[in-house]
C-alpha cells in the first residue's frame, strides 16, 4: 500500500466532538509532552502561553486555552487549515477518498507527533520550531516514534510530501519518493504547499496503492521535468505549466 507523509498547518479548524482519542503508536509515549503542554496552557502565565503559541496578544491566545484532554476532537486531516489543506479540499471529496486519506496519510504534528489522518486531536497551538517547556518536539518524537514508524510503514511504498522541516521528526531508511515544484525553472514555496495539497487530493481520488500507480497519475498543470535518484530517495521534479 502507499503511505503518504504530510505536514501539519499553523491554522486549525475549531470545534469537534467529545469522543475517544485514538492515536498512532503508544499513547503513553506522548504523555510527557502532552502533559507539559497542558500544564503551560492552563498555568495562567500569559508570557509563557504567548511564547508557546507564537502569538503577540494574549487575547488571541484564548481560543486555545482549555484542557487538551477534555477538549472536543476532530480527525487530523480535518483539523488542519492552511494552504495545502485549502487545495486538498477534504470536505468536497467523496467518502472513499476521505477514508483513503484517514487511513493512508501520516501527518507530523508539532504537538502530537506522527498521526494517521483519521486520528482525532484537539484544537491546539504550537508555533513551528518552539519547544514545549524543555521538550523539543522534533527530537522527542524522532527518539520515541522512529522505530514504531519503521514497523508501521513496513514494506509500504512511501510518498513524502512533507515540508523539509518535518524531516527532523522522522527519517526513513526505506526507499521513498519526494516531489519538487518549479515555476519558470525556479523552485517555488507558496505554490509548493498548494501543489502538495493538490497531489494528495488526486492520489486520494484515484485510490493510488503504489508508487508505480502514482508514476502513471496525470495531474493537471504539472509536467514531469526530471527524476533524480540518490541512495534510497527518488525525487520527481515537476514544472508547473499553467
Amino acid at each position: 500500500m502507499l503511505k503518504i507523509l504530510f505536514s501539519p498547518s499553523e491554522g486549525k479548524n475549531s470545534g469537534g466532538e467529545h469522543t475517544s482519542q485514538e492515536l498512532f503508536g503508544a499513547t503513553d509515549a506522548r504523555d510527557e509532552i502532552l502533559n507539559k503542554y497542558n500544564e503551560i496552557v492552563n498555568s495562567g502565565d500569559e508570557e509563557k502561553i504567548k511564547a508557546l503559541f507564537g502569538i503577540k496578544k494574549f487575547d488571541d491566545c484564548k481560543p486555545y486555552i482549555e484542557d487538551i484532554f477534555q477538549a472536543p476532537l476532530m480527525s487530523a486531516i480535518e483539523r488542519y487549515d492552511g494552504v495545502a489543506y485549502d487545495y486538498l479540499e477534504y470536505t468536497s471529496l467523496d467518502q472513499d477518498a476521505q477514508n483513503y486519506l484517514k487511513e493512508n496519510t501520516i501527518i507530523f504534528s508539532n504537538l502530537y507527533g506522527p498521526l494517521r489522518g483519521g486520528d482525532k486531536i484537539a484544537n491546539y497551538k504550537v508555533k513551528q520550531g518552539n519547544s514545549i517547556g524543555e521538550i523539543e518536539p522534533d527530537k522527542f518524537y524522532k527518539d520515541r516514534f522512529s522505530y514504531q514508524l519503521d514497523l508501521y510503514l513496513g514494506s509500504s511504498d512511501i510518498l513524502d510530501l512533507r515540508a523539509g522541516y518535518y524531516d527532523k521528526f522522522y527519517k526513513t531508511n526505506q526507499p521513498y519518493t519526494t516531489l519538487k515544484f518549479l515555476k519558470d525553472g525556479k523552485t517555488v514555496s507558496h505554490w509548493a504547499k498548494a501543489y502538495r495539497g493538490i497531489v494528495l487530493r488526486e492520489v486520494a481520488r484515484a485510490g493510488i496503492s503504489s508508487l508505480e500507480e502514482f508514476n502513471k497519475l496525470e495531474i493537471e498543470n504539472l509536467k514531469v521535468k526530471e527524476i533524480k535518484k540518490t541512495k534510497n530517495k527518488t525525487e520527481i521534479v515537476y514544472e508547473i505549466v499553467e
